[in-house]
């Protein structure tokens, strides 16, 4: 009979041990990059055979330090569309001028015959928004704005209104430059 203490450095877990086929933990990446679905349409071609099916995406993507960008996807089915949406808006980013939680001054921003006016806020008033306003203004970064749109609410063209409103702001600092005085001189 052999003796149980010369087997002490057996391990029965080495045996039962299947062969890992998983592949090797990629760490994920953060990105700072957030998109918010603003609306999804579905659209309609009719030819000869009948009619096609297709949905339209509309993506707003930010990083709420100032930098937005919208965009629109078509594909025969939502996740699809929402991707190649979410792709374009992440690809047309511009940066917008901020000054604190809010925007510097009042601007009216018009596409199509939609029309948005933004207001400044004092801080801890929010954002005051519409349903396609709103996620245009808090992905930029922005907390305390009022707005108000005129016009047709379509919420493409209202998006697209808001970005060319944001578009149009400016800081002192940077109207101080342009005209070649100082900050006090303007102010």
């Amino acid at each position: 009979m052999q003796n149980n203490n010369e087997n002490k450095s057996f391990d029965k877990n080495k045996f039962n041990k299947k062969p890992s086929r998983k592949m090797p933990r990629k760490e994920k990446e953060f990105d700072p990059i957030t998109s918010k679905l603003v609306s999804v349409n579905r659209v309609t071609k009719v030819v000869k055979g009948g009619r096609t099916m297709r949905f339209s995406a509309l993506v707003v993507a930010g990083d709420k330090e100032g930098r937005v960008g919208i965009g629109t996807g078509k594909a025969s089915e939502v996740p699809m569309a929402i991707e190649k949406a979410t792709s374009i808006a992440k690809k047309n980013m511009v940066k917008i001028a901020l000054s604190d939680t809010t925007i510097p001054h009042e601007v009216v921003g018009k596409f199509g015959s939609s029309m948005v006016k933004l207001f400044p806020s004092k801080e801890g008033s929010g954002v005051i928004a519409g349903a396609s306003v709103r996620p245009v203004v808090e992905l930029c970064g922005i907390k305390d704005v009022t707005s108000k749109a005129y016009g047709s609410r379509n919420s493409i063209n209202c998006v697209k209104a808001t970005l060319d409103a944001l578009l149009q702001l400016r800081t002192a600092e940077k109207v101080a430059s342009l005209r070649g005085k100082t900050i006090e001189e303007i102010i």
